[in-house]
């Protein structure tokens, strides 16, 4: 699994400062979770491949969030894509993008498949045999979504030298992969756990985006490997904080206490500050492993 930061900022984007994008690469997955103003122009930076985004997850309709999609997607119809294109976010996406494409003559030559989003639970909203991810609702000025992303869990690993041991015919192999126990020619049955191995452990990103300090949401990602929380002020603004509806890295870190997760990730950082390590030196209070988002860094979990 693979993190790509194509913006981390909040507001209004600058030179050096980007709003809110990511890429996530999970399991021959490449999925964009937000698109602010200037994501096409990032994507291109990170030379991420264009043709293989086929989902993209918004958290919610601030413009920092998705101004970028009606851009990007008529980025794909010049250069003739054919494959579907799937955009999860709240109801009223598809009104919003549909009519500046009608406006701009920019209608896809693809399908455009928008899944609207409205319940105020988590619910599943992708699965296949690899991945899947469910909405994390959070608390801001509108209606918002995380979204937590999960591996399914992978085949059993051969243990060759055992099952060569038994001369087991190769056509069985898969079986053995998926936990099946084996029966020789001469009534023998060997056990699953003699052939095989467990799998790595299937792992997950929770996206936690704009949202105020909201304790709820801690049962529906717990364990989480790496979590993205924002952290627009610093404790010392914990005032603009709860009267904009959004977390201090202080309450970033305590969500991540609480749901023990493996590593914080703080993003969407106000632009009053010009200090970043700050954000990771006030959640080091509560919450050891903290890491910063910056434009362009990567992170492999």
């Amino acid at each position: 699994m693979k993190l790509t930061i194509l913006g981390c900022y909040s507001a209004t984007p600058s030179a050096f400062a980007n709003p809110t994008s990511q890429v996530l690469d999970i399991k021959n997955h490449l999925f964009l979770i937000d698109c602010g103003e200037g994501t096409q122009v990032q994507l291109r930076r990170q030379r991420v491949k264009f043709a293989r985004i086929k989902h993209i997850f918004i958290s919610h309709l601030h413009g920092d969030h998705f101004f970028g999609l009606p851009g990007l997607i008529s980025t794909f119809v010049l250069l003739g894509r054919e494959a579907p294109l799937h955009v999860y976010g709240p109801k009223g996406i598809k009104d919003g993008i549909t009519l500046l494409l009608k406006l701009g003559k920019s209608w896809t030559n693809f399908p455009l498949v928008f899944h609207e989003l409205s319940s105020a639970v988590p619910e599943c909203i992708y699965e296949d045999d690899k991945v899947e991810v469910h909405t994390v609702p959070l608390d801001h000025r509108v209606y918002t979504n995380g979204f937590l992303f999960r591996e399914k869990p992978g085949e059993r690993k051969l243990k060759i030298e055992e099952v060569l041991k038994y001369d087991i015919d190769k056509c069985y192999y898969r079986n053995i992969k998926n936990g099946k126990d084996i029966q020789l020619a001469t009534g023998e049955v060997i056990p699953n756990e003699k052939l095989t191995a467990d799998p790595p452990s299937p792992k997950s990103y929770a996206f936690c985006s704009d949202t105020a300090y909201k304790p709820e949401l801690v049962p529906w990602i717990e364990g989480v490997d790496m979590l993205y929380h924002e952290s627009t002020f610093l404790e010392q603004h914990t005032d603009l904080a709860a009267k904009t509806k959004h977390s201090t890295a202080k309450q970033a870190a305590m969500i991540a206490h609480e749901s023990g997760a493996g590593t914080l990730l703080l993003g969407h950082y106000s632009s009053r500050y010009n200090d970043l390590e700050a954000f990771r030196k006030e959640a080091q209070t509560v919450f050891p492993r903290v890491e910063l988002a910056e434009d362009g860094k990567t992170f492999d979990f």
